[in-house]
């Protein structure tokens, strides 16, 4: 019996209320990852190649983080269903394809497809998992020791990890507690629940004219509703955003039928039977207007996820909200690693997936982390796209740095004017004294494609005489990165 209770503890196999608790051994491992978003999945899975015995914990179940499950994956083919059906609706009398105007759209069946895509990939990086032996555990994983983690499993009872490295991958959630806003994720939703909707709103306002706004914004703009952004600051996109490019993304939004109201703070969000009023007023202070809608979406940014992680209780030392990690992503605990969002950078997940993959490789093999973040990508999945690496024109300015400038507009591109789509143009910034390749910024329908090389040559050191250099495909949207290339490289391009 004394050996008994001390397995068990006083109650037996039972706890307190009588329930039967399940009980797992210690298992001890090379890696143990916390979080199965990009940054997760991608660490685990490149470790697990490497010879690393390693383990990955979720509480959310399905694995892909917020991207595969409800940020990156599902907008993105909402995003591509309501362009397919606006495009269809508005343009193709014009290209001599008749009957588009009888179009109607079967919203339940666009959300049935984009859980197929979820479920599809979220399955995928299970199999990935199983293919190259990375345990998966499901549950909440909480920082124990430096070398142990203590999984609260989903289906009951508790399992004890041991690891010579751990990696913290707990990414980041949406910011849904404000004190004029109560998100009840019904007729005031956050990106989750707008991703969840069961009808298009005859209505929507959209508090935040950053990416996630924009793209959720347009999606229901496009389905038929009446969509007004409200956002604080004078422009829309975000930080990093280029502002001759802000100016123009918002010019060609507002044509296509979304309203905004720059400048301006929302200072009550009330629900009143079927419909919600929003209160705003100028940023700088001024009268009051309210404002009627069917659904509120809250898309005022995201906060790191380190709730429950016990880095505290470690003394995990912190940069403010962040993380702090030296330049191989080791925290001030030693073995325990942070990468994503819960550390400085940009919060984008092919950011955390390059950090994942280099601290496994690190591990592993020794090789030394690197990533300029100054050269990670960023993209606004509107249509058009937005997309753009590097310094703007604002920080150039800000830093004192000579530059020069060139730009192509895709009205002067032969493929484009054929495809009918010629919104936008490609900037391409140089150094003035080197010509080094300082930043590309580019507004099209596949903004976010032709960026990969961009990113390409910034982070090679090309000039943009290399870029002007280069043979591209002809007829192609992409050459356009060539011509504004040759703009700032010569002065000139051959076209445009």
């Amino acid at each position: 019996m004394a050996a008994f209770a001390r397995r068990f503890g006083p109650f037996g196999p039972f706890g307190p209320r009588g329930h039967l608790v399940r009980f797992f051994s210690s298992s001890e491992y090379d890696l143990c990852v916390i979080g199965a978003g990009p940054g997760g999945y991608t660490g685990a899975i490149k470790a697990a190649q490497l010879g690393l015995k390693t383990v990955c914990i979720d509480k959310r179940g399905p694995p892909g983080g917020t991207c595969l499950n409800v940020g990156c994956i599902p907008s993105k083919a909402m995003l591509q269903s309501s362009a397919l059906y606006h495009e269809a609706k508005i343009t193709f009398e014009s290209r001599g394809i008749m009957g588009a105007g009888n179009l109607s759209c079967d919203f339940s069946k666009m959300m049935e497809n984009k859980n197929a895509a979820v479920k599809k990939l979220t399955g995928g990086i299970e199999g990935l998992f199983k293919r190259d032996k990375v345990k998966y555990l499901k549950g909440f994983g909480k920082l124990t020791g430096p070398n142990s983690v203590t999984v609260a499993l989903n289906d009951g009872g508790e399992e004890t990890i041991t690891a010579k490295n751990i990696m913290l991958a707990t990414g980041s959630e949406i910011i849904e507690k404000l004190p004029f806003v109560e998100v009840d994720e019904e007729q005031i939703v956050s990106s989750t629940g707008a991703l969840a909707l069961t009808k298009v709103p005859e209505k929507m306002v959209v508090i935040g004219g950053g990416v996630i706004g924009l793209e959720l914004g347009s999606v229901y703009e496009r389905l038929g509703a009446k969509v007004t952004v409200v956002e604080f600051l004078p422009t829309i996109g975000g930080i990093g955003i280029d502002g001759e490019v802000s100016k123009e993304m918002q010019k060609i939004l507002k044509k296509q039928g979304i309203s905004f109201k720059m400048s301006t703070k929302v200072t009550a969000v009330e629900k009143s039977g079927s419909t919600v009023k929003v209160t705003t007023e100028p940023a700088a202070g001024g009268d009051a207007e309210t404002m009627d809608a069917d659904v509120v979406l809250v898309c005022v940014g995201r906060r790191e996820y380190r709730d429950g992680l016990g880095t505290e209780a470690l003394g995990i030392e912190m940069e403010g909200k962040k993380i702090k990690v030296d330049d191989t992503f080791k925290t001030s605990v030693p073995n325990i690693y942070a990468i994503g969002d819960i550390i400085h950078g940009p919060m984008l997940a092919h950011k955390a997936e390059d950090e994942g993959a280099m601290v496994a490789e690190y591990l592993a093999t020794g090789k030394h982390p690197h990533l300029d973040y100054n050269n990670v990508p960023s993209v606004l999945y509107t249509h058009p796209e937005v997309a753009w690496v590097g310094k703007t024109e604002e920080m150039l300015k800000q830093e004192g740095v000579e530059y020069r400038k060139g730009k192509f507009a895709f009205a002067a591109n032969g493929r484009s004017i054929a495809n009918m789509d010629t919104d936008g143009f490609v900037k391409v910034l140089s150094c003035k004294k080197t010509d080094k390749l300082l930043g590309v910024h580019i507004i099209n329908a596949i903004a976010g494609d032709i960026i990969s090389g961009a990113c390409i040559g910034i982070e090679y050191g090309a000039a943009s005489e290399d870029l002007a250099r280069v043979c591209m495909a002809h007829p192609t949207v992409s050459e356009v990165l060539k011509g504004a290339a040759q703009k700032t490289a010569f002065g000139k391009a051959v076209s445009g």
